[in-house]
């Protein structure tokens, strides 16, 4: 792999990058009616190296049959994918996390179409790696945003129109971005939100994430603002004080939801303004080359949201569990294999969904429980 970090090559990719993005993202127009329920269904993060297509099992049809069924599905791409021109790996440890671009077609198959690409690991292959990356998404049709040829693109809304309406996507990341990894004026990289010692972000980055859910609002139906977060709590289940303000700050900007990821957990559900605010929906995918053990049990659960809105406002939360395999199905392909997602059923759905319940009733939020699924009273 070279390193294209030099100025010059930069910008002829810079200029063909933009000129993608702008056919890839659907034109939203402006004060869109929403004419009919738009089906909106958030996963967990998609930490994907393998094609998990070559060891077929039921489930994975299962799960595409039932993402099918939304207008609009949304993930994030939690590893940088190799090309021509990909910069050298900025780790050398079991969490350095690249691939190639055939795993965006196992996506695909889950009928993921709207995707967040700002993350601690979008710089794995330097910067280099941020295009490479953003020349895959953009060429397998995700609308997509979180990372950009710069500063400016990388914070700008994208928008998805589907025939129930348009959804714009503001996406961040905070923590653990490495250095180089941020976006500048003239650098690629991810759109960071930084925080200072006293624990307040920098008012240039929130602004900027800010001044992006307005743009959003003022053209899309719904607006769904994204944070991949690596400032944790001391146990990492738990949602930090400071991250509940923000996101309710995302809401009074105009999103109609907030969607979480980073630490590998499920987090709870809040209601904010009638907007839900899912914290942490863990993973979908977690090829994660660690050992046996090496996280709780609860890493390996997760949960599709699928969410109803009419006329910019939730009618309806439905909750299904996820389950992912820690070992995979033999030795020799035990890393290949393992975190892929299935239906959780029986004692394990309900561990999940009633352990979901608990973190989520403090926020008054109620979930009914009923044959391996769940649904938030509204």
């Amino acid at each position: 792999m070279s390193d294209i970090t030099s100025g010059s090559t930069v910008s002829r990719r810079t200029l063909l990058l933009a000129g993608g993005a702008a056919l890839s993202v659907s034109a939203a127009l402006p004060g869109l009616a929403q004419q009919r329920p738009l089906r909106f269904s958030a996963i967990g993060q998609a930490l994907i190296k393998h094609d998990i297509r070559q060891y077929s099992y039921p489930d994975y049809r299962l799960l595409a049959d039932h993402l099918a069924k939304a207008d609009v599905v949304f993930s994030n791409l939690e590893t940088a994918i190799n090309g021509p021109g990909a910069g050298p790996p900025t780790r050398d440890t079991q969490f350095f996390h690249a691939t190639e671009p055939e795993v965006l077609d196992v996506l695909k198959d889950f009928h993921i179409n709207l995707l967040a690409t700002g993350n601690n690991h979008s710089f794995d292959l330097n910067t280099g790696g941020i295009l490479t990356t953003l020349e895959a998404v953009a060429k397998a049709g995700f609308v997509h945003a979180g990372t950009g040829v710069n500063a400016a693109d990388a914070a700008k809304p994208a928008f998805l129109s589907v025939p129930s309406g348009t959804v714009a996507l503001v996406a961040m990341a905070t923590g653990r971005i490495r250095e180089g990894g941020a976006a500048t004026d003239t650098r690629p990289g991810v759109n960071e939100i930084r925080r200072g010692e006293d624990g307040q972000f920098n008012v240039e980055d929130e602004q900027r994430v800010l001044g992006a859910i307005r743009t959003a609002a003022a053209r899309a139906d719904i607006v769904i603002v994204y944070q991949h977060n690596h400032y944790w709590e001391p146990d990492f289940a738990d949602t930090p004080a400071w991250l509940k303000i923000w996101a309710k700050r995302c809401i009074d900007a105009g999103a109609h939801a907030f969607v979480g990821h980073g630490a590998p957990i499920l987090q709870g559900i809040e209601f904010y303004k009638g907007c839900p605010l899912l914290y942490g929906l863990g993973s979908f995918i977690f090829h994660s080359r660690t050992n046996i053990g090496h996280y709780r049990p609860e890493v390996w659960d997760s949960a599709i949201i699928d969410l109803v809105f009419e006329r910019g406002k939730v009618r309806q939360l439905d909750i299904l569990p996820v389950a992912l395999n820690e070992v995979g199905i033999s030795t020799e392909k035990h890393f290949e294999t393992r975190g892929r997602p299935t239906l959780a059923r029986g004692d394990r759905a309900r561990r999940i969904l009633e352990r979901l319940a608990t973190i989520s009733a403090p926020y008054g939020t109620n979930l009914v429980i009923e044959n391996d699924r769940a649904s938030v009273v509204l």
